[in-house]
């Protein structure tokens, strides 16, 4: 008994293979997709370095005038003086007439007179970097490079993997090798930005913070990462450092209209970076990168380097540019 007739299969033969064809191009479309993402995620994977001193700030402090020391050779004298029993005003008998006055009394009144007045004017103001009336200064420097500056993804990714960032020494060697690196490559700025605030101390922690969640935010993923001294490290990072650096005849082959970015915040002690110019151009970007690798340790209270992105596999086109980083101006 023929349940199904000869043209009744030819069609239900044709639509399987309609069906399977349909198949098969809603799994190629879902395979780009996916691998359009992917590829999107990897572009927007970046880098980060750099570290906070402000805690330990205090005990760097640097007085602001002589008045602690003072205080202390004051409190010393008193504590040991073999004139007088060791009072407040121990002098006073000798000066009217308690055995041996004169010029030698006269003397002593002055010098610690001096100190008292000194040790007063001491509390009235702010004492080293952490004194409530001292000034610090955060600012961003954010620099747009042509991708052809391969060799600038690998020179950050091999500082990140070397440096010390636990300690201050080390926090200063990452700004100034960082501005360094940026320095050797002004053939390939395109696009700046930079932007300063002057603060006081007991809000300069959270302004820098602040700033820090602001950019690391642009990123999708951070693939390498060296902040205090702890290194988290992805499979992109690694394989994103070679043995050799690219010559110059591949890096022509790069398309013009891709870029890196790179961007330095940092905190210091003082006035030091208040005076950036805001940036316009080229000799602008040289004057500021000079005047941050210059920063010298004990003024350093913060940094961090971020760069997108991490590996030179990828670059970011004109589009990312102006929509995640709408700050940066073209030079």
């Amino acid at each position: 008994m023929k349940f199904f007739s000869s043209e009744f299969i030819q069609k239900a033969k044709a639509i399987a293979k309609r069906s399977a064809r349909s198949l098969f191009a809603l799994l190629l479309v879902a395979m780009v997709l996916f691998g359009n993402t992917h590829e999107a995620l990897a572009k927007r994977s970046g880098g980060r370095m750099g570290g906070s001193a402000f805690r330990a700030a205090p005990s760097r402090s640097i007085p602001s005038n002589s008045g602690y020391s003072n205080r202390s050779s004051y409190s010393n004298s008193r504590s040991y003086s073999p004139i007088g029993g060791g009072g407040g005003f121990f002098f006073l008998p000798m000066f009217f007439g308690g055995g041996g006055g004169g010029l030698f009394s006269i003397l002593l009144l002055v010098i610690v007179a001096g100190a008292v007045l000194q040790a007063f004017r001491g509390r009235g103001d702010g004492e080293g970097i952490t004194g409530t009336d001292n000034k610090v200064t955060v600012a961003k420097i954010q620099v747009g490079l042509l991708s052809s500056a391969r060799s600038l993804q690998q020179e950050l990714t091999r500082l990140a993997l070397e440096s010390d960032t636990s300690s201050v020494e080390g926090l200063a060697t990452v700004t100034r090798e960082t501005a360094i690196s940026l320095m050797r490559h002004p053939e390939y700025w395109v696009y700046v930005s930079s932007a300063s605030e002057n603060t006081q101390f007991a809000l300069a922690e959270q302004k820098f913070n602040g700033l820090v969640m602001s950019e690391r935010s642009k990123l999708n993923a951070e693939v390498l990462s060296n902040v205090s001294g702890r290194i988290l490290q992805g499979k992109a990072a690694a394989s994103s450092l070679p043995t050799s650096f690219p010559s110059e005849g591949n890096l022509s082959l790069e398309d013009p209209s891709e870029y890196i970015v790179v961007t330095i915040l940092i905190a210091t002690a003082g006035e030091t970076l208040a005076k950036l110019p805001t940036l316009r151009s080229s000799s602008d970007l040289q004057a500021s990168l000079a005047a941050i690798g210059s920063i010298p340790a004990d003024n350093l209270l913060a940094v961090e380097v971020l760069w997108e992105p991490q590996s030179e596999e990828y670059t970011l086109t004109t589009d990312e540019i102006l929509t995640i980083y709408p700050d940066l101006v073209r030079i």
